[in-house]
């Protein structure tokens, strides 16, 4: 298998949608693709629950820890409890833009400090042997300009940072919310592809408004990886043909139906063993059958019913009962 830091597909670190449910969802469709945690905080992880921000499944590998923070001892402190609970592959976060993220200074204000984030690479790599990466925006205000993004890239790489995700819009501090910052600025793909010629040693990703995996496999001609996001969680089934088309794995797709059995059986010990809510789980699974007959009946049974106080796992298979079944091609 790829190392974690060169894998040419990777779902985004999504705020409130890739938690350990979402990413256990995803590995049903794709084993292959790099899945991340959300953004945690290096306080989150030295002062409060690191169980909770920590634990996953172990069908969730390969998967990658994002950090938000920009002290580098911090940084390094929770990248080693990153390999010790035994994830693939440690991420810098230098692209939110959020109100939190600028009161902490970290986010895509580091992209103002280039110097501090090449401190923590090397700081988290004295520390840990798997890959420590760096995702952040191509500018931020007015600074904006290629030769900017450049200067940050060859500084935080001579601190040989793994890889360098890198979503091509930029991001305004003031005057747009992090929604916004995630449309309004124009996507900017051509400065990805000229940094990866003018760099060819580095691993280069692109991130930025794709939606199918033609489009992944045309960026492949210009970068070494692509990142998906709000694709990857509004049509999540359009990762049934990601191993094969970007890993030569042929082996055996789950179709639709047979991925909400799994998660049925999923949800049940959620709910059982664990004592948690039916709901963190369902919500992920809306955008399933997105195009297929009976998905609005199946999206709307599991809205109305899995909030409800004891719901069971049930509530999924009477969902399910809703959706014609057609095997796992992306017709049905």
């Amino acid at each position: 298998m790829s190392r974690a830091g060169q894998m040419p597909i990777s779902v985004a670190p999504m705020m409130d949608r890739t938690d350990r449910h979402y990413r256990f969802f995803a590995r049903l469709i794709t084993r292959r693709t790099l899945l991340y945690t959300e953004m945690v905080t290096t306080g989150a992880l030295i002062h409060g629950d690191r169980a909770y921000h920590l634990d996953y499944s172990e069908e969730e590998h390969p998967i990658s820890l994002q950090l938000g923070g920009d002290d580098p001892e911090a940084m390094a402190e929770c990248a080693a409890m990153g390999e010790d609970w035994g994830y693939d592959e440690i991420n810098i976060n230098v692209g939110c833009p959020s109100d939190r993220v600028q009161r902490g200074q970290f986010g895509v204000c580091l992209m103002g400090r280039p110097e501090r984030v090449a401190e923590c690479v090397a700081a988290m790599r004295a520390r840990v042997s798997v890959p420590v990466t760096v995702k952040h925006r191509i500018g931020f205000d007015d600074v904006d300009r290629y030769e900017d993004m450049l200067r940050f890239v060859d500084i935080v790489a001579a601190s040989e940072a793994d890889r360098f995700t890198v979503h091509a819009r930029k991001a305004w501090l003031q005057g747009l919310s992090p929604k916004q910052n995630r449309n309004v600025p124009p996507l900017r793909y051509d400065e990805v592809h000229r940094l990866k010629r003018e760099r060819p040693q580095l691993f280069v990703e692109i991130n930025g408004g794709f939606k199918t995996l033609d489009e992944v496999e045309a960026q492949l001609d210009h970068v070494d990886a692509v990142m998906l996001g709000r694709a990857a969680y509004d049509d999540p089934y359009l990762f049934a043909e990601a191993d094969r088309r970007f890993f030569d794995d042929d082996h055996p797709v789950l179709s639709r139906h047979e991925v909400v059995e799994r998660m049925i059986d999923y949800a049940d010990r959620w709910v059982t063993d664990h004592d948690g809510r039916l709901h963190a789980v369902t919500r992920h699974l809306l955008s399933l059958f997105t195009g297929v007959p009976g998905a609005r009946a199946y999206r709307r049974h599991i809205s109305e019913n899995a909030t409800r106080p004891g719901a069971a796992a049930t509530v999924l298979r009477d969902a399910l009962a809703k959706v014609r079944n057609e095997g796992w091609t992306r017709a049905g």
